[in-house]
C-alpha cells in the first residue's frame, strides 16, 4: 500500500533544467513505498526514460491540474501564470511571501480552491536555516564564469562573456575554463568573502579545481569591518555574503576608483542589489545569461556578474545535490505534522489570512 502520492509536475520556465527531484530520489521513494508519477518535459536535465527505469508513472507535462486531489504537486519554479483555483498541495518556490509581484493573485488561487503551499524558501530547520539549498553551486558557478570572463578581458574580448548556455555536467565545465586558462600564461587571483558558507565553499573549490591561488575570507578577515582595500588588490572578487542588517559597504565607488586597482571582475554570487544591505552599492540592476557581464569601468575594465539563478549553469549536479538535501524531508510527508512541514504550513496560512 502506498504511503503518499507525489507528482514531479514539469517546469515552465524558460531555460530552467533543474529538477527538485532526480531519478535516483524517485527510486528513494518509491522503494520507500511513495507513488511517484513524473511529467514528460523537453526541459528537465535527466531524460523521463532514467525516471521510467525506476518504476515512476510517466504522465504529459501539465497534467498535474487534473491530478487526483491527494496528490502533492512538486516542483521547483514558478506556477505556470493562469487563474483556475488551486486544489492540491504544492512544493515549491513560490516567491509569494515578499510581496513579489502577483503574490495576492497566487495566494488567492490557494484560498479559493483550498489547496495549500508548502514553499521550499521556508523549509526550515530549528535554527531557521534552509534544509535544502543551492548555494554551493550558485558559488561553484559564479566563480566560473568569473575566471572565464577575466581570461576573455585579458585577450580583450567585449563583452567578456555572452549567451551564456548551461553545461552537461561538472566537468565539461571545468574542461572549458582550462582550455580558457591554457592560452595565457598568468592565472588570476580570488578573494572569496563568505568563504565558510555555502556559495563561499562552492567558490572555493571551483578555484582549487582549476589550481587558482584563493583568499578565503569570512567573519575573522571581514569584522573590522568594510570598505576592504584588499579586495582592490585580487583580480576576481566574489561576494559570497547574504547581508541582512546594515553594514558598511565591502566596496565603494571610490575605493575602485583607486589606480592601483588590479581587480577586474566582480562575481556578486548574492546578489540582491535591490535591498537596502547591498554590500556592493556599484550597481542596481541584475544581469542574466544572455548579457551576463556588466560594464562597471571601461577605462580600466571592471566587470560585474550578478545573475540570480546561477546554479542552472550546471542542472545535472545542482539538482542531485538539491534533491538529496530535500529527499529526507519528502520521506516524511506521510506525516506533516512533523519535522519541517507544520512550520511551513502555517506560514502559508498567516499569509493567506492578509488577503
Amino acid at each position: 500500500m502506498s504511503k503518499v502520492h507525489i507528482w514531479l509536475r514539469a517546469e515552465t520556465k524558460p531555460h530552467e533544467q533543474r529538477t527538485a527531484l532526480s531519478p535516483q530520489g524517485a527510486k528513494a521513494l518509491i522503494d520507500a513505498g511513495f507513488k511517484v508519477t513524473v511529467e514528460c518535459s523537453t526541459q528537465n536535465i535527466f531524460h523521463q526514460d532514467l525516471y521510467q527505469a525506476v518504476n515512476a508513472e510517466l504522465v504529459a507535462q501539465g497534467s498535474w491540474v487534473d491530478a487526483p486531489t491527494d496528490a502533492i504537486i512538486l516542483g521547483l519554479k514558478e506556477l505556470p501564470e493562469d487563474n483556475f483555483p488551486l486544489i492540491h498541495q504544492h512544493i515549491y518556490f513560490a516567491h509569494a511571501y515578499k510581496e513579489q509581484a502577483g503574490w495576492q493573485a497566487l495566494l488567492s488561487r490557494f484560498k479559493t480552491g483550498g489547496g495549500e503551499l508548502f514553499d521550499l524558501e521556508y523549509l526550515v530547520d530549528a535554527q531557521q536555516r534552509r534544509v535544502a539549498a543551492f548555494g554551493y553551486w550558485a558559488g561553484f558557478a559564479g566563480a566560473a564564469l568569473s575566471v572565464l570572463a577575466w581570461v576573455n578581458q585579458q585577450q580583450k574580448i567585449t563583452p567578456p562573456l555572452a549567451d551564456i548556455s548551461s553545461y552537461k555536467d561538472k566537468q565539461q565545465l571545468l574542461d572549458d575554463i582550462e582550455q580558457a586558462l591554457n592560452q595565457l600564461a598568468s592565472k588570476p587571483q580570488l578573494l572569496v568573502i563568505g568563504a565558510k558558507g555555502r556559495s563561499g565553499k562552492g567558490a572555493v573549490d571551483l578555484a582549487k579545481a582549476l589550481s587558482l591561488a584563493v583568499l578565503e575570507w569570512d567573519l575573522e578577515e571581514t569584522k573590522k569591518g568594510g570598505p576592504f582595500e584588499e579586495v582592490i588588490h585580487a583580480d576576481i572578487f566574489i561576494n559570497c555574503v547574504l547581508i541582512n542588517k546594515d553594514l558598511p559597504p565591502f566596496i565603494t565607488k571610490k575605493l575602485l576608483s583607486k589606480k592601483e586597482r588590479e581587480l577586474s571582475v566582480i562575481v556578486d554570487v548574492s546578489c540582491d542589489p535591490y535591498g537596502s544591505y547591498n554590500p556592493l552599492p556599484i550597481y542596481q540592476q541584475c544581469t542574466t545569461f544572455k548579457a551576463p557581464c556588466l560594464r562597471i569601468e571601461h577605462t580600466k575594465v571592471l566587470d560585474l556578474i550578478a545573475i540570480d539563478h546561477l546554479p542552472s549553469l550546471l542542472p545535472k549536479e545542482s539538482s542531485e545535490d538539491y534533491g538529496e538535501q530535500l529527499l529526507t524531508h519528502l520521506l516524511t510527508l506521510d506525516d506533516k505534522s512533523q519535522g519541517v512541514w507544520p512550520t511551513a504550513l502555517a506560514l502559508f496560512k498567516s499569509k493567506t489570512n492578509t488577503i
